[in-house]
């Protein structure tokens, strides 16, 4: 059973758009209550609104945390009005039909993702009437329209001002939004406790440094053509958009994302350092490089692989210049990757009209826990893997220490190889990758791969320096790195055969450090 819309409780945090609605509103003859700054913002642009404390009898209290949990709010917004009980009830009690209700919550994610937030003032914004009014309505959608998106405000207006009250499709609509709202905001202050408050493992009287729960819940940001595969369905979820800017080309693809959320992570190790380019295929770095200008870290990134960089992404530190533009442009790539781009390069890689043009908005913190589904309706969770060693922190195992080139060299490749799929080997320069083998099951056999490709490019892999995400575990990996022509080696250690390897690398000449961690990436 609907009714035209006769009464509207109104309370926003955001204040967005709110005034041409209510002005609509009024003009519908929908008569408005409302609550404290709501109240006034309307009052203050000649909208007449009723006091809520007026409408209930009853004045806020406890700093404005109790006003809308009263008999009269749910009361009027719960009530079945095809129900002959009910509306005895409502009647008996002086309570009358509230029809629409627009509300948005207290800015908890903002408050929290502020750098400076204090756990006092992030549950000063755990919104409690809010929520509860939404439900209250969303449940009654029957007979009640509620509104918690400024974005659907010309909707409802729309209809309120051609039938005098909302369509059925429309209630369910934004009723359903409603309760995804709700779930997602109770599912980051649930998150931004758990993660606060110390909880303990259960049976094991020491704090876990997991969570007991993991609360995802993030709205769809646009629908893509296909997954990995085109049998395969996919979407884009979650804030992409406030970190990505697409300034040129077709619509990006699920793998297209992939790629570039993985170029920028890596690009992340090479914050305010020297101009830095990265070529990427499937996730993996094929070709990095530094140099005193763009167009210089691209000639040494390319220079690494010129067969894989085909339909590949390119990623850089810095804003793409002009020269830089014009040496990829020779090149067929998917995605460009950068801080901004200057007149000039947008105006040479505009041409190619299916390139993709990404501006980095602001670089993506990695924080919080990162998913994966494994079926069986399960998920694995890990902490970002976001170490990084410097010089202080390198073991010195050989008997030969690393000249200051072979050093910076080894710093370089193992801020790629980090990157670069397990069993993963890079053999590097101070300056660039030389060679890169990616995902094979043996070490030896990715070891390989970087040899043959460097062979294919003309690179020398004399002087080199082989870095290995994991440890060697056996002599065999190193010696045929040295047998390669590389001359230091930096390596996590840990293998019970270090002691062999160790000799081996003496034996050889190499210069070997220990960093203490791996970084396996399946």
């Amino acid at each position: 059973m609907t009714q035209k819309i006769q009464r509207a409780l109104i309370s926003v945090s955001d204040k967005t758009g709110l005034i041409p609605f209510a002005k609509q509103l009024a003009e519908c003859g929908v008569a408005l209550i409302s609550t404290g700054g709501t109240a006034r913002a309307m009052r203050e642009a000649g909208i007449e609104v009723s006091d809520l404390s007026d409408y209930t009898g009853f004045p806020e209290m406890l700093d404005g945390r109790v006003k809308t949990l009263h008999p009269k709010v749910h009361g009027g917004l719960l009530y079945l009005r095809d129900n002959p009980a009910h509306c005895h009830t409502v009647s008996e009690h002086g309570i009358q039909p509230i029809d629409l209700v627009v509300v948005n919550l207290y800015p908890f994610e903002a408050t929290v993702a502020k750098p400076d937030a204090t756990i006092e003032g992030a549950i000063e914004q755990i919104d409690i009437g809010g929520p509860s009014m939404l439900r209250s309505a969303a449940k009654n959608h029957q007979s009640v329209t509620v509104v918690v998106d400024p974005d659907d405000y010309e909707t409802v207006a729309t209809q309120v001002r051609q039938q005098g009250d909302t369509s059925m499709e429309l209630r369910r609509n934004l009723a359903a939004k409603v309760f995804a709202r709700t779930a997602s905001y109770d599912a980051a202050i649930a998150n931004h406790l758990s993660a606060k408050f110390e909880s303990l493992a259960p049976g094991e009287g020491a704090a876990s440094p997991t969570p007991a729960h993991v609360h995802v819940h993030v709205s769809k940001a646009q629908d893509l053509r296909y997954g990995e595969n085109p049998h395969q369905a996919a979407a884009l979820y979650g804030a992409f958009g406030d970190y990505f800017e697409q300034l040129h080309g077709k619509a990006l693809s699920y793998n297209n994302i992939l790629d570039l959320t993985a170029a920028q992570s890596l690009m992340t190790e090479f914050e305010g350092q020297s101009p830095t380019l990265a070529i990427l295929k499937h996730t993996n770095p094929c070709g990095v490089g530094q140099g005193d200008a763009l167009i210089e870290a691209w000639e040494k990134a390319f220079a690494t692989d010129k067969q894989a960089p085909f339909g590949g992404i390119i990623v850089s530190n810095q804003a793409m210049d002009g020269p830089c533009a014009d040496a990829i442009a020779g090149i067929f790539s998917e995605v460009i990757v950068a801080p901004g781009f200057t007149p000039e390069a947008l105006e040479t890689l505009s041409k190619k009209k299916n390139l993709r043009l990404i501006r980095v908005k602001q670089t993506c913190i990695q924080e919080g826990w990162q998913l994966r589904s494994v079926g069986a309706g399960s998920y694995l969770a890990q902490a970002f893997d976001q170490k990084m060693v410097d010089r202080k922190d390198l073991q010195l195992v050989s008997e030969r220490a690393p000249s200051e080139e072979e050093l910076q060299a080894m710093l370089f490749g193992w801020r790629v190889v980090k990157h670069v799929k397990s069993n993963a080997i890079i053999y590097a320069g101070k300056d660039r990758t030389i060679g890169v083998g990616a995902g094979q099951m043996s070490r030896v056999d990715s070891s390989r791969i970087a040899v043959w490709k460097a062979s294919e490019a003309g690179l020398p892999l004399q002087g080199s320096a082989v870095c290995s995400d994991a440890f060697f575990p056996f002599p065999d990996g190193l010696i045929a790195a040295a047998e390669a022509g590389a001359t230091a080696a930096i390596q996590p250690g840990g293998s019970v055969r270090d002691e062999a390897v160790i000799a081996a690398a003496n034996e050889h000449g190499v210069a070997m450090v220990f960093t203490g961690n791996r970084h396996f990436r399946h």
